[in-house]
């Protein structure tokens, strides 16, 4: 008896559970939904590092022994400051020895005047005494042979004026060249001394005093404060609506709890072919007043807002290609995919629904294995 008991009760049990399931087979599924958003922010996230537009790795254009290093890291310099030195004395005594030769070319210039002078003295005498004697030879007061010696000796006279004058512009040239070897050695002293091209701060120090720099190796790196911007990376397929002046919400990976704000100050035309990103920069407007270049940076980038939309997440996606993809739907009370085409992407992995969706028709946010064409389907309430 007790048998027949426990078979009984076991095949009731058995025609509960079919039951139930018969029952939860007919019951709509409740299926969560994408619902209307309002003042939707279209933003596009970015990775990149801070950044100084003015940099400049400073260094000596002439090889030599570093004598002064006057300036260290996070120093502020101001424009025409020495910043370090190279030993000069042979430049400096080439200097002199430049100088030395210039005032011996203008001791011969003024020695050439002098000679001007004494040959146009010496002319003016002998042109008179060819005058007296030519008018005399008149009166036989004297021979033609004494007028002759007379004017023989004014067109001498003549000559060494021209030699002179000739010679005083050899003078004056000779002292256009040593003023030139002075300038010459002069600029050569000055570039053995690194001044500060702009007002900046100093970002690193690479060499010591005693150190001899090849022509062009870096000595310091200076930086235009004013000119910090974050350089940040966008994948080609959120670069599309990308513009100058657009907001944007700086974190510094040194200040991860706050956020700064900025605007996008340059987009460049060309993008970078192996990694398909597009390099933007921002300006940033109340960054900390210290920014240290190299620092990694998150940027949010806002491209536009849409008044209305209804967004899917693309993990809710059966099937995407291009602009457009299937999903789950609820159609008059009944699951089935439908083909949609988006339009913008949210920075949280959403798409915009443009085109596809049926009237009336609500958007699956959430699909699972248990999907099925025309199962019955209502979306769920909210909670």
């Amino acid at each position: 008896m007790t048998g027949k008991r426990r078979l009984l009760g076991m095949g009731l049990a058995v025609l509960l559970v079919g039951v139930g399931l018969g029952v939860a087979r007919t019951l709509p599924l409740e299926v969560e939904v994408a619902k209307p958003e309002r003042d939707v922010s279209i933003r596009v996230f970015a990775l990149g590092t801070v950044e100084a537009r003015v940099a400049s790795r400073l260094g000596f254009e002439l090889p030599g022994l570093l004598t002064e290093v006057l300036a260290d890291a996070n120093d502020r310099v101001t424009s025409g400051q020495t910043l370090a030195r190279l030993d000069s004395r042979e430049q400096e005594a080439r200097v002199d020895k430049a100088r030395a030769n210039l005032e011996h070319a203008k001791a011969n210039v003024r020695k050439s005047e002098a000679a001007i002078a004494k040959a146009r003295a010496l002319l003016t005498k002998r042109q008179d005494a060819s005058r007296r004697r030519q008018a005399l030879v008149k009166s036989s007061a004297v021979s033609v042979e004494a007028a002759a010696d007379a004017l023989a000796d004014a067109n001498v006279a003549q000559a060494e004026l021209t030699v002179a004058l000739a010679e005083a512009d050899v003078a004056r040239a000779e002292v256009r060249d040593a003023e030139a070897a002075v300038n010459m050695e002069t600029v050569l002293l000055a570039r053995r001394t690194l001044t500060a091209p702009y007002n900046g701060v100093i970002l690193e120090r690479h060499k010591e005093p005693g150190s001899v720099p090849a022509p062009g190796e870096a000595v310091l790196t200076v930086a235009d404060p004013d000119s910090i911007w974050v350089r940040v990376f966008v994948d080609e397929r959120s670069a599309g609506g990308l513009a100058v002046g657009q907001e944007a919400e700086v974190r510094l990976r040194s200040l991860p709890e706050r956020v700064f704000h900025g605007r996008v100050a340059r987009v460049d035309i060309e993008s970078d072919r192996v990694s398909e990103e597009r390099r933007v920069h921002i300006a940033c407007l109340d960054c900390p007043p210290v920014l240290h270049p190299g620092e990694q940076a998150e940027a949010l980038i806002a491209l536009t807002r849409l008044p209305e939309a209804v967004l899917i997440p693309r993990t809710a996606l059966s099937g995407s290609q291009g602009g457009g993809g299937l999903a789950w739907a609820v159609v008059e009370g009944r699951l089935a995919k439908v083909p949609l085409t988006f339009g913008h992407a949210t920075h949280d992995g959403r798409l915009e629904v443009v085109r596809g969706l049926p009237e009336g028709a609500l958007l699956a946010t959430k699909p699972d294995a248990g999907f099925k064409e025309g199962r019955r389907a209502r979306a769920m309430d909210p909670p």
